[in-house]
This record gives C-alpha cells, structure tokens and sequence, in this order.
C-alpha cells in the first residue's frame, strides 16, 4: 500500500470508512464553488468518485491520496495525481489536485500534501512534468501552485462548462 508521511498529515489509498466524511466534504457548496460547474456531489456520487480515483491507482500506477490528519486520524480531503482526462488540449498530461474540508483551509494543509505528492511524481513515478488546473479566480488553489514553484503557462476554456482556467505547470527535472 502506497502511503506518504509528512510532519502533519498521511497521504494513503482509500478505505470504505472515508466515504461518510469525502461526501460531507463534497456536500459543501462552498468547498465545490470552483470544482467543475460548481454543483455538490451526493454520497452515491462521491462512492463513485472515489473508485475512479482507486481505479487510477491501479492504471495509471498513481492518483489521489485520502489525507488524513496524523493527529486525530480526522479526513481531510484529498491530494495528488490524475490524468485531466476532461482536457484533451492537455493531454498527455498528470495533473496534481487537491480538495480539502473548510475546516482544514488556511493551516498549509493542501501545500504540505500537495508537495508530498510532487515529491512523489518525481522520485517515485519519476514523471518529468507536472499540470495544475483551477478555474480562473480560485485565488486559495493559485496560491498553493505558488508555493510549490508551479508557473502559469496558459489559460484556457474548460470545454464542459465554459469556465476560463489557468493551466501552471513545473519541471520536476528541476524540483529540489
């Protein structure tokens, strides 16, 4: 089982128990403002989410990690890597992502496992370069590809909503 520790946090595959808390995290329109149209997503959509996300691990030989919190074994949310499959214009591509609870924004949880992730493309995936997509104006999401060293490299229209999105990248050739 492929698990990351940092300081804080455990980056780890799924288990059944954090299907109640990723749907009350998916529930919170807050939280889903500038994920895809915005709509919250149900405890039945959230199951199925969660097994793509587990069916990635298993073809693309990466995905996205439930976070947990070390300190009270609470879920956080997730962080990692997917392929943005719902932008062709990317493709071939690995995007890092991350989605966290409200009650988890503003304590540099999504920086911390969002480079545990990079650090894990890079020396155990050994991919060489690494996408980010936000809806343009998600200032927190921008901030965190800032602290990871990530560069905007182009904006774009998100084909499925119309959105405007900005697209970083980062050289992991270059990641220290």
């Amino acid at each position: 089982m492929t698990e990351i520790r940092t300081p804080r946090l455990l980056l780890r595959r799924w288990t059944e128990y954090d299907l109640a808390p990723m749907a009350e995290i998916n529930a919170d329109p807050v939280v889903m403002e500038w994920i895809g149209d915005g709509s919250v997503l149900d405890l039945e959509q959230t199951a199925e989410a969660i097994e793509r996300w587990e069916d990635g691990w298993d073809d693309e030989g990466f995905g996205l990690f439930a976070v947990e919190l070390l300190g009270s074994g609470e879920l956080a949310g997730f962080a990692g890597l997917s392929v943005p499959w719902f932008l062709p214009e990317v493709l071939p591509a690995v995007e890092i992502g991350w989605r966290l609870g409200r009650q988890f924004w503003g304590q540099g949880y999504a920086s911390e496992a969002a480079h545990a992730a990079l650090e894990f493309a890079h020396e155990d995936r050994a991919l060489d370069r690494v996408i980010s997509i936000a809806r343009v104006g998600n200032e927190a999401s921008e901030n965190v590809m800032r602290k990871l060293g990530m560069e905007l490299d182009h904006e774009t229209t998100d084909p499925a909503t119309g959105h405007r999105l900005s697209i970083h990248a980062i050289d992991l050739t270059q990641y220290v």
